[in-house]
């Protein structure tokens, strides 16, 4: 439980807390400039990305018996909670907390930064994180990867 916080604290953390607030200083724009109701919609994507990285942090704990982190994986395929829905609700949240807070402190910088996250997340998935669950589960993990799609979550499960 204590290397799945740690590596809460350093990954997400880092990527879509420190990161931005180096670029936005977590400064809002007075309520007159821009469309404020678009812009306090960031609060949304920040609200659900930080439940769903929670969640899926302690889903890795508690079922997996394991961490997020490649060097401490978890025991089990964690298939349940977000899971369900979309097989890296992780990366989704993180993505999308740094999308929220683009959109709430109408930062450029931090969506350009978001892309480039996303793009990263992409490339480690493909090259690393699926070969080696395929290894890892064999069977099971292509059956799940058969019933839930990678990045857009499919709601009927």
């Amino acid at each position: 439980m204590l290397g799945s916080f740690a590596f809460l604290v350093l990954a997400p953390g880092g990527v879509a807390g420190l990161m931005p607030w180096l670029i936005t200083h977590w400064r809002p724009l007075p309520p007159g400039d821009g469309l404020a109701a678009l812009r306090w919609t960031g609060l949304i994507l920040i609200a659900a990305g930080l439940v769903v990285v929670l969640d899926a942090f302690a889903r890795f704990a508690l079922e997996g018996l394991g961490t997020p982190a490649p060097v401490a994986p978890t025991r089990t395929l964690v298939v349940s909670g977000f899971y369900r829905f979309v097989r890296n609700p992780m990366y989704v949240a993180v993505t999308a907390l740094i999308v929220g807070q683009a959109v709430l402190f109408a930062s450029w910088g931090v969506a350009l930064y978001g892309i480039v996250i996303a793009a990263a997340f992409h490339t480690f998935v493909r090259l690393y994180e699926e070969p080696t669950l395929h290894e890892a589960y064999g069977e099971e993990y292509a059956a799940y990867c058969a019933a839930t799609p990678r990045w857009i979550p499919r709601l009927r499960r």
